[in-house]
């Protein structure tokens, strides 16, 4: 079942990039009590995710906090360390990088694709949504091949 609006994050571990290495977190405790802007992306260093949805929120991180949003945080299908190499390549310090490489995060959601046609096999889904203490306040899922609803601009536009 995917996760919705109102709904809390299912509490699983994702490995957080630093600069000292990954480091686990549960999610339980990554976004209680702040306001976080959460996005995800199919794989780092991919096409539309590397030219267009990182560096919306790079772009955005500025206003997005701005509006309230105490943290930015990318996740995807990746291990720790190419989410790492990935922020210092395309990201910015802005950004938190978190490493879901067993996929449990996506799958937890209900927000998985299947890349198997790319050579990718299953991956998370590209989709945003802001947690506020846990809880989905806005969710934007997009639809199979698309990039418009997940944007920095478009949950702006919420916030």
């Amino acid at each position: 079942m995917t996760i919705s609006v109102g709904d809390k994050l299912p509490d699983v571990k994702v490995m957080k990039a630093t600069q000292s290495g990954p480091e686990a977190v549960q999610t339980s405790d990554y976004f209680k009590g702040r306001k976080v802007a959460l996005f995800s992306v199919p794989g780092a260093f991919t096409p539309t995710c590397s030219a267009k949805h990182l560096p919306s929120y790079v772009e955005k991180a500025g206003e997005l906090s701005a509006k309230g949003v105490d943290e930015i945080a990318c996740t995807a299908v990746n291990d720790a360390f190419v989410m790492g190499a990935w922020n210092r390549a395309d990201g910015s310090d802005d950004i938190t990088m978190l490493g879901d490489g067993n996929g449990d995060l996506a799958q937890a959601l209900g927000l998985t694709m299947d890349g198997s046609g790319f050579g990718l096999g299953q991956r998370g889904s590209r989709w945003s949504m802001v947690v506020n203490d846990g809880n989905v306040e806005h969710l934007n899922i997009e639809a199979a091949g698309d990039y418009k609803v997940s944007s920095a601009e478009y949950m702006l536009g919420q916030l």
